[in-house]
């Protein structure tokens, strides 16, 4: 079975970094992502889809990015639920982030009051290069490793 979700938007407000009590790292934000088509007035409309990111990843999303950003994600979509405060079962569904790609220059960023460095991030729980440190940034090609390739 596939569980595959790719989506293109811009982040909706900044991303709100959190811990949980053993000190893991989680992200949650919000996308405004664009229909490929119109409605029945003519009218674009928008998708704004919850996403929830883990660990390295979370943490180099919200250091570089902030309202308005527009990113890239590759991840999943999960189904959680919990009781509320009011004893009633509350479903949530939303998009798990495994990585994500800044879209916009430097320049594009600045201009649209979301100054951030351009770049890809691969996330997992192993320690990698932050994409502000990437040293094939500037090739303009983004390069993907395998984790089972990495040495550490």
């Amino acid at each position: 079975m596939i569980n595959n979700v790719t989506l293109t938007g811009r982040l909706t407000k900044d991303v709100d970094l959190r811990y949980t009590g053993t000190g893991t790292a989680v992200a949650s934000f919000s996308m405004a992502v664009d229909r490929q088509f119109k409605n029945a007035n003519g009218e674009k409309e928008t998708d704004f889809i919850n996403v929830v990111a883990w660990r390295k990843t979370a943490e180099t999303l919200a250091e570089h990015t902030r309202k308005g950003s527009l990113i890239g994600i590759v991840g999943r979509i999960q189904t959680r639920n919990y009781e509320g405060n009011d004893g009633k079962r509350v479903y949530v569904t939303e998009v798990v982030a495994d990585s994500f790609t800044f879209l916009e220059s430097k320049k594009q960023q600045e201009s649209n009051g979301s100054g951030n460095n351009q770049g890809s991030y691969q996330g997992n729980s192993n320690n990698r290069t932050q994409a502000q440190n990437d040293p094939f940034l500037s090739s303009g090609k983004e390069i993907n490793v395998d984790e089972f390739e990495m040495p550490f």
